[in-house]
């Protein structure tokens, strides 16, 4: 009994963690031998520095990569720092080593090295300097992609969320006075740190990239020649900087920064010849500076919830790398280890409208060689070390085994509080109020859930509700306040961005006004395409029965996410024996379908009597519906299994502990009918209808 009280009160502080940020934050919260023609190279020198012969360069020059005055092939691949937790760095490295590759390519998210204006994060998950230090360490070469805009299927395609809050709204990725002013504060604060590693100071960053793919989104030519003044300021002449473009005419007009010397290179679809789109290039580039380069060779894709899993066939996916390798070109591998969109950070795609809205999928495993979970036993890992082994003088180094996996087993889900409950123990001064609803950003919350109430009078044959525009997924609740039985607010409908629709409020005898609960969710926002611009909550009027619904009051349950220190809200510690005496309860089976709708924590807890036996493992949410997950406090990411395909949500090691591991789960819509979850040694992404597929070779 000791035991068991002791674990309820784990839960609690946890608990409480978990929910206590939904206070308001303040809102600004072997190749050809040297020409002897060498006069073409992009050679710059700092004016303030002189450089000795013998020190590290890397150059282009006679359509050629040159590292130390020796030809170079990259053979590289894309490994994201910020999908794998630290501890793993080093050894997803390795697996990239043995691969065969010789470069990795990054991007650096702006918005997970600031959060909010002025906190700057380079610690943790965001300790760039150490992993870069790590490659060199590993003697690869890096290709640093700064953006400020990188794409990456990654929230705002890494921009921070509170540039959507600034007033007049900001036009991203344009000459924006005041946002390129952003710009430049953000690079005056992470270009310094690069600067020492660049190959030509000892380093191991031979190019950096500017902005991303600029030519399938806009032709603000004075907005990408700022860009490479600002690279230039801070690092000087003598690196490589480059752009990444689709490979047709178009895209490359649009996203060349022709006269600032800057390298362009180019991507394509899987499969496309690449020896034209390589000739293109060509005309592109300063004469003789175009040496052959697929900056993303794509390995796989990304998936959508609700698609079929995302793959790619090895063999094609090889053969199609030898065409380029075998006449001399460089490739980089987009994803060679993909990894974990941990937290909130999953990023979106639209179609030919906003309201065409695809989140994608907290595994980012990409179909890459290098599995999620970092293996390498699989027939495209093998296929691509084959040709790469063709390619390369010296041999590979050895291949890991696959690291040790386990399954700890059924986990049985025991206490719950409902998410609506906290109204009951808020302090009013947190809780916003305005006419019409607001976004989260002008809130200046960033990710999580933002819950609107409001209230109507009854009507006898009931009302309709309509929200034209909500992002992007909203639940809806009714409750009589002034009937103390005991009752839960009722669920009555589900608005969603992709399938907006009005919905029918049923007749409640209630002497006072009712009460109406808005829970929105943020699903992560779009990261391509001309819809970026992409707020979130409720972004229109609310409509009751044709007419407008005003007096809101809003609370922000952002919750913490990746890479995010912890924070106790007193306000919410000081209803301790209030919550205590919730989740005491246990989760009414006798009433489950009546209230099943109601998002609600549920938590559990595993033990792990070894160290040694502490393995990745996988959490299986099959039977459940929609929610997020929580191991140890760490935000695991979003679930989805009732629409898929992914089933399994990826658990590293370093999250575990020797002794008890507790799991905690808001379900916001559905619970398992036997309340139970599954820790299992293998991803699954068999979920779901997956009816539509948007990218299969």
């Amino acid at each position: 009994m000791v035991r068991k009280r002791s674990w309820r009160m784990t839960f609690f502080v946890f608990l409480l963690i978990i929910v206590a940020l939904g206070v308001v934050v303040p809102a600004f919260a072997p190749l050809p031998s040297l020409s002897s023609d060498s006069f073409s190279r992009f050679h710059y020198k700092h004016k303030s520095e002189k450089k000795t012969e013998d020190a590290q360069k890397f150059e282009i020059a006679d359509d050629m990569f040159w590292k130390d005055r020796m030809p170079f092939q990259i053979i590289g691949g894309d490994l994201h720092y910020f999908r794998v937790l630290p501890e793993y760095w080093e050894d997803r490295l390795l697996r990239a080593k043995a691969l065969g590759l010789n470069t990795i390519q990054t991007y650096v998210p702006w918005n997970l090295h600031e959060p909010i204006p002025r906190k700057l994060v380079f610690d943790g998950n965001a300790d760039l300097e150490t992993f870069l230090k790590l490659c060199k360490k590993l003697d690869f070469l890096v290709m640093l992609r700064v953006g400020p805009y990188i794409c990456g299927e990654w929230d705002l395609g890494g921009f921070p969320a509170w540039l959507l809050a600034i007033e007049p709204a900001l036009r991203l990725r344009s000459s924006d006075p005041t946002f390129l002013s952003l710009v430049e504060r953000w690079w005056g604060d992470l270009l310094p740190k690069v600067a020492p590693l660049l190959y030509n100071n000892g380093g191991p960053i031979v190019m950096v990239q500017i902005e991303n793919e600029y030519g399938s989104y806009g032709d603000d030519s004075s907005y990408l020649h700022h860009l490479a003044m600002l690279a230039r300021r801070h690092l000087g002449d003598e690196v490589i900087l480059y752009t990444t473009d689709g490979g047709t005419r178009a895209t490359l007009e649009k996203g060349t920064i022709s006269g600032d010397s800057v390298y362009s290179a180019v991507d394509f679809s899987t499969g496309e010849d690449p020896w034209p789109i390589f000739k293109l290039q060509k005309e592109f580039n300063l004469p003789r500076n175009s040496p052959p380069l697929c900056s993303e060779f794509y390995t796989g894709w990304l998936t959508h919830w609700g698609e079929k899993n995302a793959k790619v066939d090895a063999e094609f996916t090889a053969s199609a790398l030898r065409k380029i390798l075998s006449k001399k070109g460089s490739a980089v591998l987009y994803m060679a280890h993909g990894g974990t969109n941990f937290g909130f950070y999953n990023g979106a795609n639209t179609g030919s409208n906003e309201s065409d809205y695809k989140p994608d999928l907290t595994s980012y495993d990409y179909d890459a060689p290098i599995k999620e979970s970092g293996d390498v036993d699989n027939a495209k890992f093998k296929a691509l070390r084959k040709v790469i082994s063709e390619f390369t003088t010296a041999p590979l180094p050895s291949v890991p085994s696959n690291n040790m996996k386990a399954g700890y087993g059924d986990i049985k889900l025991h206490n719950t509080a409902f998410l609506l409950d906290i109204l009951n123990f808020i302090d009013p001064t947190v809780v916003v109020q305005s006419e019409r609803p607001v976004s989260m950003e002008i809130l200046g919350q960033m990710f999580g859930f933002l819950l609107y109430v409001s209230e109507y009078a009854a009507k006898g044959n009931g009302s309709v509700l309509s929200v034209p525009k909500v992002h992007d997924r909203a639940q809806v609740f009714i409750l009589c306040p002034s009937e103390d039985n005991g009752e839960r607010p009722k669920y009555v409908g589900l608005i969603e961005r992709w399938s907006n629709r009005a919905i029918d409020l049923p007749y409640l005898k209630c002497v006072a006004k009712i009460s109406l609960y808005i829970l929105v969710e943020n699903m992560g926002r779009v990261n391509y395409g001309p819809y970026m611009y992409d707020r979130k909550g409720i972004l229109s009027s609310v409509r009751l029965d044709g007419s407008i619904l005003y007096n809101w009051k809003m609370l922000s349950i952002p919750f913490h996410n990746f890479n995010e220190a912890q924070r106790f809200n007193p306000i919410i510690q000081a209803a301790n024996s209030a919550f205590i005496e919730i989740f005491d309860r246990k989760y009414p089976k006798d009433n489950l379908e009546n209230i099943s709708k109601e998002p609600a924590f549920f938590s559990g807890h595993f033990i792990i009597d070894k160290i040694n036996n502490v393995k990745d493992t996988f959490i299986s949410l099959k039977g459940w519906g929609k929610g997020v997950a929580f191991v140890n406090d760490f935000n695991i990411g979003r679930y989805w299994p009732s629409f898929g395909p992914q089933c399994n949500l990826y658990v590293p090691a370093p999250v575990l502990r020797q002794g008890e591991n507790l799991v905690v789960i808001l379900e916001l819509e559905s619970p398992h009918p036997e309340l139970v979850i599954s820790s299992v040694d293998h991803p699954d992404f068999s979920c779901g209808s997956r009816s539509s597929s948007l990218h299969q070779l």
